[in-house]
């Protein structure tokens, strides 16, 4: 079970690596299949398994044809 639910979208999407740029990338691969990997981080609305709702930066990976990935938490901006 996941640590954390995105509520609503995720703003201020960065690509932070691509390819073979990305440290993982032979995991990824070998876990979710071939593709363009991309690093990508963002903000969004989260709830935390204790229900704390709060604003977040998150961290992913993704593919095209594959989905997002692997989202992390890296900090967090402030509880509502």
């Amino acid at each position: 079970m996941q640590p954390f639910v995105v509520l609503g979208r995720i703003i201020d999407v960065q690509t932070i690596a691509a390819g073979r740029a990305i440290r993982e990338i032979h995991r990824l691969r070998r876990r979710y299949g071939p593709g363009h990997w991309v690093k990508r981080k963002g903000w969004a609305r989260v709830r935390l398994r204790d229900g704390t709702i709060c604003h977040a930066e998150i961290h992913w990976y993704e593919a095209h044809g594959v989905g997002k990935k692997d989202l992390k938490i890296k900090r967090f901006f402030e509880a509502e």
